[in-house]
């Protein structure tokens, strides 16, 4: 068994393991390379279209959101394969569930950019 790692180096490997995860994330999931595209398109957007700091931080925020759910949904899709090649009732939901929480998301990022933006440019 391997001893606990502690301080500096704990971080240090953690790091390197979250780095390594989001390579293998980016290189074979093509919806994580679409969302990290969209955070590339929206996040200097929000700069961009907002001065207030408040303004800014409410429209990054779900973007974020949106890459860690996808992260989420992508390891539980890579686990439920591992598990088994075969279809199964329980496999499927699992992965519609967390492609349900991917949608949410999106629904979030949109109702978010909408109800910040709308009084700038509409109301």
């Amino acid at each position: 068994m391997k001893p606990s790692q502690k301080g500096l180096i704990r971080i240090v490997h953690a790091t390197a393991n979250s780095v390594r995860g989001f390579r293998a994330a980016l290189k074979s999931e093509a919806a994580v390379r679409q969302d990290c595209l969209l955070a590339l398109v929206l996040v200097p957007l929000a700069f961009w279209l907002t001065a207030d700091t408040a303004e800014r931080a409410l429209l990054i925020l779900p973007v974020f959101i949106l890459l860690i759910v996808e992260l989420l949904n992508s390891a539980i899709e890579a686990t439920v394969d591992r598990i088994s090649p075969d279809l199964h009732e329980l496999s499927g939901k699992a992965k519609d569930i967390a492609s349900a929480a991917v949608m949410f998301s999106l629904i979030l990022i949109g109702i978010t950019w909408a109800t910040v933006l709308w009084p700038r440019f509409f109301g």
